[in-house]
């Protein structure tokens, strides 16, 4: 490639350019040759000319790209892009393309742009497919006066993603984020073929999401009124982030970081606010349901199936991480319970997770569950189907994947976003954190999600994710926490190498990763810098041994 800061982000798997300027005539447009065209897709190609007459990104070079007029004005101008499917291929909405199981979604493209003029050309197997070309597409062009134009024409790219499973985990229960904010998340999403939200919209502190089925969870655990997500804000964000080739995963979290729902069901719950908190919880306030008994399983059971029937793609996640044994020890009602009728706690998870799991299979759901289920229990109910999330160490992969679960992989030692702001609890002079340091995004840049792991092993990691738990994070300052990090693992997860097969290598990333973050800010997202402009436009001539 001429040009080292061409943004393409994640970098196709597949790909060779050259070195001939070209220009998006004034008149260009996509065609959709496409049968009974979905209307989402309609939307996506209105989406991609949008960005196309709007982010006018000027080159990061010095200059801005005053230097390319010469081969502008002699460069020719491509009048079309042209969709189309593979002949046989199946035409079905984005949306409905992007809630597939992961082993059904196809997300594979073939983009051809000559040098000479003609049409580009760009050829998928689903309209999925066509999405995730739209976007390559829109990275390719800089602007210059009035001109839209590549200095890297013909491009011949073949492209598809390396994991089925790239995601961007969001807490919105610690501090709450209003729709908008979630929305504009998932457009940034969307920019670096990220293809799973996973809203983990409940914890302790909080319970914003209202249910028609169980109306007092919200209104005796919200913040306040205002601060709570309507059945009806649920399902806009889904629509909204099926059409941008994204699946929705919610969260919500038991039998443990489940205090919130003691407000209103306080029977249901052991150790509610007890003190001092961290002898019962991992944070404050201390609570965890009462998963031995009876009807706490079948409260659960039909709370999860309530929601779960409002959320149409595949998969679910009813968490099970950091469980705390003493609370239920010091619990009379639960202890009670477990020593009258000779029960472990182990198995009375078992039976927990059987009967809370089983409603969510019924109506066709993957459960998704947090590495302590299998790690620290021995539970017979959890099928081979059950997908496990990593998150304490890079180096549970292993173990999980010794038990034949499949895995996502988001190790909270490089993924997790909220790391390095500290200690966020009181009385704590040093200020420290258990996850410090910052993860950079060149550290997150680095994880080898196969590393230590036999090739049965690998066949089992579906992907990973980045997550911002928000103890220290609100709307205020959600897009340059996330952004343009989150990109870092987009690519990890989709290229797994560099075109050449070289490894993946973050002094060839950074100046790609300039023009993402810069992209993302002529399209309003507040992106932080990661440089100084000055090495921005001089690409590596920051790079310490330079």
């Amino acid at each position: 490639m001429a040009n080292s800061a061409l943004a393409l982000w994640p970098i196709p798997r597949n790909m060779t350019s050259g070195s001939t300027a070209l220009k998006l005539d004034h008149g260009f447009n996509i065609e959709v040759d496409v049968q009974q065209a979905p209307s989402d897709l309609h939307d996506a190609v209105q989406q991609a000319q949008k960005y196309l007459e709007n982010d006018k990104l000027g080159r990061l070079v010095v200059g801005r790209g005053s230097n390319d007029s010469t081969a502008i004005s002699g460069a020719k101008s491509v009048k079309k892009l042209k969709l189309s499917l593979e002949d046989g291929a199946s035409v079905k909405s984005i949306t409905d393309e992007s809630r597939a199981k992961f082993e059904d979604r196809i997300e594979g493209y073939k983009l051809s742009i000559p040098a000479d003029g003609s049409d580009a050309t760009l050829v998928a197997n689903s309209t999925l497919g066509l999405y995730r070309g739209l976007t390559t597409f829109g990275q390719i062009w800089y602007t210059y006066g009035q001109d839209t134009y590549t200095l890297e024409a013909p491009f011949d790219i073949e492209d598809s993603p390396a994991y089925p499973y790239r995601g961007l985990g969001l807490d919105t229960a610690r501090n709450y984020f209003p729709v908008e904010n979630i929305l504009r998340t998932i457009d940034a999403m969307s920019w670096v073929k990220i293809n799973t939200f996973h809203w983990h919209i409940t914890d302790s502190q909080s319970w914003p999401l209202e249910l028609s089925d169980y109306p007092e969870l919200a209104q005796k655990g919200a913040y306040t009124s205002s601060q709570v997500y309507s059945e009806k804000d649920v399902q806009d964000v889904i629509a909204y982030a099926g059409a941008r080739g994204i699946d929705v995963m919610l969260e919500i979290d038991t039998p443990g970081h489940t205090s919130v729902i003691g407000n209103a069901y306080p029977d249901y719950v052991a150790c509610q606010n007890e003190a001092p908190w961290a002898t019962y919880a991992n944070e404050p306030p201390a609570g965890q349901l009462r998963f031995p008994l009876e009807e706490v399983q079948n409260f659960t059971a039909g709370l999860l199936s309530s929601i779960a029937k409002q959320v149409p793609g595949n998969y679910f996640s009813t968490g099970g991480d950091e469980l705390n044994e003493k609370c239920y020890t010091d619990d009379p009602v639960t202890s009670q319970y477990l020593n009258s009728t000779g029960t472990t706690l182990n198995d009375a998870l078992d039976q927990f997770t059987k009967v809370t799991h089983a409603p969510l299979v019924a109506m066709g759901k993957t459960p998704v569950v947090w590495e302590e289920m299998v790690l620290n229990y021995n539970l017979t109910s959890l099928s081979n189907d059950t997908i496990v999330m990593t998150w304490i160490s890079s180096a549970d992969a292993a173990a999980v994947a010794d038990k034949g679960f499949r895995i996502v992989q988001a190790p909270s030692d490089y993924f997790y976003l909220d790391c390095g702001g500290g200690g966020w609890v009181g009385d704590n002079p040093k200020g420290n954190s258990w996850c410090d340091p910052f993860k950079t995004w060149q550290y997150a840049y680095t994880y080898d999600p196969l590393a230590n792991l036999t090739a049965t092993q690998a066949a089992l990691v579906l992907g990973g994710e980045q997550i911002l738990w928000t103890e220290q994070s609100g709307p205020e300052n959600l897009e340059p926490v996330v952004w343009p990090r989150a990109a870092s693992s987009a690519e990890v997860f989709w290229s797994a190498a560099q075109p050449s097969g070289q490894p993946l290598n973050a002094t060839e990333a950074l100046p790609r990763l300039h023009d993402v973050r810069y992209r993302m800010v002529q399209r309003g997202l507040n992106a932080i810098n990661l440089q100084p402009q000055w090495c921005a436009l001089r690409p590596h001539e920051c790079d310490l041994y330079s």
